[in-house]
Parts: structure tokens; sequence; C-alpha cells
């Protein structure tokens, strides 16, 4: 059967088409809403399985690491395909392993921003002048259209945060790492927020490039068996267990959720390289982290 996720830029408008094709051909997995832009681009997220415990992966935070996207819809399809049939995948029993489980894949947290890194400051509706005149051609474009990165916008150490962007000359709406007005302020930010409280999500993937690492702590609320649980990561895709340094080290998805519910969040950093990572890097990305992600919604 022919591959619905090929190596393509993922903008929004490929995103849903390859959402779109998957329902089509698995009736079981079911669309979720999960909130809109400030240019009102959709954000939808996957759901595969029915059970009450719930793992959520979530891509593309960032414009410029639109082949996250990529990767998470590839793993849907590969899940799909494999409940379909045998219920096997990897050498996983798929269909014993997600009893009582379900998984929320949000593939594109930041369709405005990969909609200007792919094709420039003309996608970014009214706030093309602002988009312009920061990053002529999109080609450094991480932050929604609004000029906030979503993945310093999350309430987690964002006064310290803040205080760290003055110190390095960020003082507003700027390509990558403002972390905006006020915490949560931006509407993707709010989305998943309100997500996880609906949910209340086993644990939580958020999904980024480059590096070749794992993410797992933040403050004293981490809880003890993340550390195992990134250890089998690491082992499994061979990326080294680390600590973010500098400005990573507050204000993202995993920081606010670990800070928020006590329970274990995760940032994966996939390949290596400049963002954004070419497409030729996709496929080998891919078979290296594949059972690290299937381990990920197993744990």
């Amino acid at each position: 059967m022919k591959p619905i996720v090929t190596p393509q830029p993922a903008d929004s408008g490929a995103v849903r088409g390859m959402i779109s094709a998957l329902r089509g051909r698995y009736s079981f997995l079911q669309a979720l809403p999960i909130g809109q832009t400030a240019l009102g681009r959709d954000i939808y997220g996957i759901v595969l399985g029915g059970g009450r415990e719930a793992v959520l992966y979530a891509a593309a935070f960032h414009g410029q690491e639109w082949i996250t996207s990529l990767i998470l819809l590839r793993l849907c399809e590969e899940m799909a395909a494999a409940l379909n049939g045998d219920g096997v995948l990897a050498d996983m029993d798929l269909q014993q392993a997600l009893a009582g489980r379900s998984l929320v894949m949000v593939p594109q947290v930041n369709p405005d921003g990969v909609e200007i890194a792919l094709h420039g400051p003309e996608t970014a509706g009214r706030y093309m002048p602002l988009v312009s005149a920061l990053d002529p051609e999109g080609k450094h474009w991480q932050a929604n259209a609004r000029g906030v990165d979503i993945n310093h916008n999350f309430d987690a150490g964002w006064k310290e945060l803040k205080a760290m962007e003055l110190e390095n000359g960020i003082h507003g709406p700027s390509p990558r790492q403002w972390c905006g007005p006020a915490p949560e302020s931006e509407a993707e930010t709010a989305a998943l927020v309100k997500l996880c409280h609906r949910a209340k999500f086993r644990h939580v993937l958020a999904l980024h490039s480059q590096g070749e690492e794992i993410y797992w702590r933040y403050g004293d609320r981490t809880p003890v068996r993340a550390r195992t649980m990134a250890d089998i990561l690491g082992a499994s895709s061979g990326y080294r267990v680390a600590d973010p340094e500098g400005m990573a080290s507050h204000g993202g998805f995993k920081d606010w959720f670990i800070s928020a519910f006590g329970r274990p969040g995760f940032t994966i950093e996939f390949g290596f390289g400049e963002n954004p990572l070419p497409l030729e890097d996709f496929e080998p990305i891919y078979r290296k982290t594949r059972e690290m992600l299937l381990l990920a919604a197993l744990m």
C-alpha cells in the first residue's frame, strides 16, 4: 500500500492533507480540534485508541522544525497500519501494549510559524509588516505570527526567562526566543494548556530539532520515574539524556507540564545539523527513533 506520509515540506496544507488521508484510510483514527492560531489556522490532533490513560505527542512548536510533523505523522501511519493488520510493529504487540491507553498526536502546534518559515512573510496575514521587518525572507523564523516563541511562552519560570531575554537584548517580537507579553498569552500555548487540563495525560513528549538529546527534568516536581524513562528512550535511540542550557531552561511545554501536574514530560531534539533539517534526513531520523517513539507510548 502506498504510504501517505512521504518526505515533503510539511506546511499547514500538507499536514491537513495527510491527516485527512490517514483518517480516510483508517476510520478508527479520530480527529481532535485543539484550537486556532491568531491567524485562524486550525490546530488539529489525531487520537489513536480509546483507553482512559492518554499520552500526548506534540510537534512543530517552532517554524523551522516542521520535519517533526512528518516524524509524528509517519509514526501515526505505521501504528494505524499495524493495528489494522496483525497488531505488530517493530516486534511489539501494539494491540496488547495499548490496551487501556490512547495516544493523542498534535503534528503542528505552530502552523503560522511553519508557513512563515517555508513560504515567507506574505503568509503572515495582518502580521506581515511585523514579520517582514524582523525577518524579510522568513528564513530564520521559529516564532508564531506575532513574534512569540511558543516554547518560551508557557508559565514555567517565565519571569526568570524574561530577565534572561532582556540580558540578551530580546525586548519584543522576534524570529525566535521572545517569551511574549505574558505567560500563556498566545493562542497556541493556551490551546495546549487547555488540552492538558482536560485530558490529564500520563506523560507528554514535545518533538523538536536538532541535537539528538532528550530533556526530562524541570524543578522539584519532576517525578523519580522520569529519569528511568529518559534512560530507556536514550538507550533505544542512542540520543543523549541531558539538561537544556541558558534560555532553553525555562518556559517550555515540558517544563510547564511537569510543574503543573508532577508527571513526566520530555523534549526530544531530533537529528543533527542546522534548522530546518533537510528532507533527506527524515527517513534516517525516523528509522533511528521509531523504537524510541513506540516505547514512549507504552511506558
